[in-house]
């Protein structure tokens, strides 16, 4: 709309009401009203100029000092800081190893998911664009020589940061070794705890030397998304057997891998389980906010989660898993407890190599614990509000994740109830049938249920999840059954027992058990840790079901 002459250029809807004040039909009425009004407004700007002034310079000074106050050295935290990274290398040190020793049967040429496919299916769909988008340095090749020259690689740099030498160096190697490789293990890779490991390090990298208020408080912000995301998905998900206090009663018996601890705590009393529950869901969903409060609530808050962890390792295979989960909480015990179990002598030289970083550390701190921050607040929303989130932010979310950062935590936010197990079975003849034994999964019936913490066999861990008969698995299952066919050695290196050593077998077969525990008095009769029906050929029954 277009001003009258002489009038002042504002905004539309002030010219508006000054458009109808001149058809007011007294003509000094009107020029004194409009001489007023347009006094009143130019005060009014005054006023609001004045306030922003006054209100610029503390807002400023308070995010300056807040800034500094965050960047400052937590000194508190030293000693804390330093213990996290020692037991950090060792953590990456046996996820590395235990990768070692399985990737080539895995994703290798031979292996069940070759990553080279995987790359050339990638690089055909985005052209170039593909090597930002998958962020892994097998680009440059993905044989078998190189994906164990980066396993052991990850083993090598994690020693020297056990050591203390060029531990951000080593840092930085470690994180792009293992981002490496989970985007190679495609499917076999795809757990929490890789996740997990990925983000833990990557904030490591800025411990180095210098703990930071900040730093210390994105450490606080993961553990709080890790425990806190994974109770409340418990209830989320509508799972009868979680909301009705049953969980644990089918838990030990019908998780992935479990060991011998798992068959005595599924035979304690039904209350105790139950009280179980209502233990997890107050260190998982209540004990989560106290990591935010003061010192004696973030102790309780480390204890209480800590003792959670060691009952499930007492219980369960879960891999490196829960060490990595204590290993979080360390850092909500400061150095008034760490000094009691580090010799003095050493504490002072810790403190000696304490040193104040330059600008351009300071200045990366700060930009990525704020990619990190948003990002795990836009995917906790997500999942909590189970709303879609704006485009743009999402397509931001996800670029993040491919970098191993700002994902989503929820451990078994659904309870199996019943255990079906896979039996894979080969013959020459089509008459007489011989079994693939599996190195951890339950198989035969008398064979005691290994603990093998803090290593995870993928492909008895994945094999737990092909009976639900989803889309993606029963992809892999049967490229896992047609290199049994071929004979492939890196596969059959992930077996327990090949019952063809000569030759392939010239059919396969996948037989469907449904497992459970024996009873203390089964137990002492028969010697067996397990009993077993059969329920027919795979995939020719129905799926399992939560």
């Amino acid at each position: 709309m277009g001003h009258p002459p002489g009038w002042p250029h504002t905004d539309s809807a002030t010219a508006i009401i000054c458009h109808h004040i001149d058809y007011f039909p007294d003509k000094t009425r009107r020029a004194g009203f409009r001489s007023n009004f347009w006094a009143r407004i130019q005060r009014l700007q005054e006023a609001r100029t004045a306030l922003g002034i006054i209100l610029r310079k503390p807002f400023l000074i308070f995010i300056s000092g807040l800034t500094r106050r965050l960047l400052e050295t937590a000194d508190e935290y030293r000693l804390s800081a330093w213990l996290f990274l020692k037991l950090l290398a060792v953590i990456y040190f046996v996820a590395f190893l235990s990768l070692a020793v399985q990737i080539t049967g895995l994703v290798g040429p031979h292996g069940i998911l070759p990553f080279g496919e995987r790359l050339a299916d990638i690089y055909n769909n985005f052209g170039p664009e593909a090597w930002w988008r998958l962020p892994t340095l097998f680009w440059l090749g993905s044989n078998n020589l190189s994906l164990q020259v980066a396993a052991y690689a990850g083993c090598f740099f994690s020693i020297t940061l056990l050591l203390g030498w060029k531990q951000r160096l080593s840092l930085i190697l470690l994180f792009v070794l293992y981002l490496s490789l989970f985007h190679a293990g495609q499917t076999f890779l795809t757990f929490q705890w890789d996740t997990l490991l990925l983000e833990t390090g990557f904030l490591a990298i800025f411990l180095v030397d210098h703990p930071t208020r900040l730093v210390i408080f994105l450490y606080y912000w993961l553990l709080f998304r890790l425990r806190f995301l994974s109770g409340i998905s418990k209830l989320l998900s509508n799972d009868p057997s979680w909301s009705g206090l049953t969980a644990l009663l089918y838990y030990f018996e019908t998780q992935p891998l479990p060991h011998v601890g798992a068959w005595y705590a599924h035979h304690l009393p039904d209350w105790v389980l139950q009280d179980g529950v209502l233990l997890v869901f107050f260190i998982e969903i209540v004990v989560p906010f106290f990591i935010f409060l003061p010192r004696r609530f973030r102790l309780f808050a480390a204890f209480s989660t800590i003792l959670l962890q060691l009952l499930i390792i007492a219980t369960s295979n879960h891999n490196f898993v829960n060490l990595l989960t204590i290993l979080l909480c360390l850092l909500l015990l400061d150095d008034r407890i760490i000094n009691r179990i580090i010799p003095h002598g050493l504490q002072q030289r810790i403190i000696d190599r304490i040193k104040q970083p330059h600008l351009a550390q300071q200045f990366l701190t700060v930009l990525f614990s704020l990619i990190i921050f948003t990002t795990g607040l836009a995917t906790g929303y997500r999942m909590l509000s189970n709303q879609p989130l704006p485009d743009q932010l999402n397509e931001a979310t996800r670029l993040v994740r491919f970098y191993g950062l700002g994902h989503t935590y929820h451990i078994f936010p659904t309870m199996q109830v019943e255990r079906h197990e896979l039996e894979v079975q080969g013959s020459m003849d089509g008459r007489n049938w011989l079994t693939y034994d599996f190195k951890y999964k339950p198989g035969p019936l008398d064979r005691r249920p290994a603990f093998i913490v803090p290593h995870q066999p993928r492909l008895d861990w994945m094999i737990w999840f092909v009976p639900g008969q989803h889309e993606e698995n029963m992809i892999w299952m049967d490229r896992f059954m047609r290199r049994l066919w071929e004979g492939s050695p890196e596969v059959l290196d992930l077996l327990r027992s090949n019952p063809f050593p000569d030759r392939p077998p010239r059919r396969l077969r996948v037989m469907v058990y449904r497992y459970h525990f024996t009873t203390p008095d089964e137990r002492k009769q028969t010697g067996n840790w397990w009993k077993r029906e059969l329920l027919g050929e795979f995939p020719f029954v129905p799926p399992r079901r939560p």
